[in-house]
């Protein structure tokens, strides 16, 4: 029988968490689970996690006070014991006590047994840049026909993956589930975890190079996916990365490629750039040619478009839906959504992250949302986890944007003098860049930079909360016309 919030025992879930029930009764039906004390639910299961910021055993008897059934503790945990005694010398029913040696492995075996009990397509997706997109085209698509589960929001570490398959239930036929990392053995674990029938590596860049080193680093965390995917499993590559490929190619397994070359298994060919309208292009593979619309710009999104379309491939989707799941997406907030101001003027808001790769796939993509008639505005932010690699990432920044042809350069963060000397040696005016401190001096400045007809665009690392900017010039454009 499958696992099945209101219906699972705690006797059921021990085995899989190497846990031992310290108190309460084993045939307690547990409704759900939760690792947050101020949301748990009546009759929940309260999951004690360790972070950097956070320790979840300092929360464990306000859990039971809220209403957890019981609590799940990390073994010989300096906080729990005392607190433990308290819960049970206390007023509250017998709650259910279990201590396991690591509260974040157990997490993630519960999730691995949780998704073994369900015979459906499990999807995993990552790479340096698109992940997030490509699951969202791909979940578009699979939804068609049968009901998804997908991560929300970003949802995809060693905590968000797990609590995110725990909602798999018997209404769910597919599962899409995108996997972030910041380190080696990160994505191994999380493939250990979602055990999927096809994993999908978009690309391998520049991103979270503090913690894995060089280009070849990011490449072979990425790779985990594909050593870790079960033999039977299938993998869908980008196969213009030709460093993700050749570093894939270390491990025997099926795999389906996507690309603008014609060698790949998925291609698009003719492809059209619509300008605000998005892009066109025909979809190629299994010797069928299927004309597909995007609503959503940038040859970024065709690439990500092809991953979703090879995902459908690999699990047999119709055509059909694959071509109307891809037309059908809108986009993403803070992913290259472009909206339309008043009197002609265009906001791009690409403020979700950045990483040098994901700003240039950006920038090729704002040539075409721009024309001779033109003024650009950038505001950018600084790009994190970099490493040894800041410095001239920051300077390369600053020289993209210089060679875009831009107007009008705000930079801001710690490294927004770097951004500026790459545009300045790449032959920009200083006149025309700028560092700025905060969100609304941001603001202030393109608000008063900005002419009819422009194009602004906005981005950074999620840490540069440039979102506010965004909010900030919508409100303030808004309120003058």
């Amino acid at each position: 029988m499958s696992a099945e919030w209101g219906k699972t025992t705690a006797q059921e879930i021990l085995p899989s968490i190497n846990g031992i029930l310290v108190s309460g009764k084993q045939q307690t039906v547990l409704a759900g689970l939760s690792t947050d004390s101020r949301k748990i639910g009546s009759d929940e299961l309260f999951w004690a996690l360790s972070g950097e910021r956070y320790d979840g055993h300092d929360f464990i008897e306000d859990a039971v006070k809220r209403g957890a059934v019981g609590i799940v503790v990390q073994k010989d945990h300096r906080k729990a014991g005392d607190a433990i005694k308290r819960i049970l010398n206390g007023k509250h029913q017998n709650p259910i006590v279990i201590t396991v040696d690591d509260t974040l492995k157990a997490l993630g075996d519960l999730a691995y047994w949780w998704r073994s009990q369900y015979s459906i397509p499990v999807v995993a997706i990552t790479g340096s840049a698109g992940k997030t997109t490509a699951k969202e085209m791909t979940a578009g698509i699979l939804e068609l026909g049968n009901r998804t589960l997908k991560n929300k929001g970003n949802l995809n570490n060693l905590i968000g993956l797990p609590l995110s398959l725990l909602y798999l239930n018997k209404e769910y036929h597919r599962a899409v589930l995108e996997m972030g990392m910041n380190c080696p053995g990160e994505i191994a674990r999380l493939t250990e975890i979602a055990d999927p029938d096809v994993g999908v590596i978009t690309n391998v860049g520049f991103a979270h190079l503090e913690g894995l080193g060089d280009l070849e680093g990011v490449a072979r965390a990425k790779v985990e996916l594909v050593e870790k995917i079960s033999p039977k499993g299938r993998m869908v590559l980008n196969g213009d990365d030709e460093l993700l490929m050749k570093t894939a190619a270390m491990f025997p397994r099926e795999m389906v490629t996507f690309g603008a070359e014609k060698k790949n298994d998925v291609v698009a060919a003719k492809v059209r750039n619509l300008g605000l309208e998005g892009m066109s292009f025909i979809l190629k593979y299994q010797g069928r040619d299927l004309p597909v619309k995007l609503k959503v710009p940038g040859f970024q999104n065709v690439l990500n478009a092809l991953a979703a379309a090879a995902v459908g491939m690999c699990i047999n989707e119709p055509p059909e839906h694959i071509v109307e799941g891809l037309s059908c997406f809108g986009g993403l907030k803070g992913r290259f959504m472009v909206s339309r101001l008043p009197y002609g003027m265009i906001l791009v808001d690409d403020t979700y992250n950045a990483n040098p790769s994901s700003l240039k796939a950006a920038i090729d993509s704002l040539e075409s949302l721009v024309d001779e008639r033109k003024r650009i505005i950038v505001g950018l932010g600084e790009m994190m986890e970099l490493g040894d690699a800041t410095v001239f990432a920051h300077e390369e920044a600053g020289r993209m944007v210089a060679e875009l042809g831009v107007d009008c350069f705000l930079a801001m963060g710690e490294h927004a003098n770097e951004m500026k000397k790459g545009a300045v040696a790449a032959g920009m005016s200083q006149d025309c860049v700028e560092v700025v401190e905060t969100h609304s001096e941001m603001v202030s400045k393109i608000k008063g930079e900005i002419r009819e007809g422009d194009l602004v665009f906005i981005k950074g690392s999620r840490k540069m909360a440039l979102d506010k900017v965004v909010e900030g010039l919508n409100r303030k454009i808004t309120e003058d016309n």
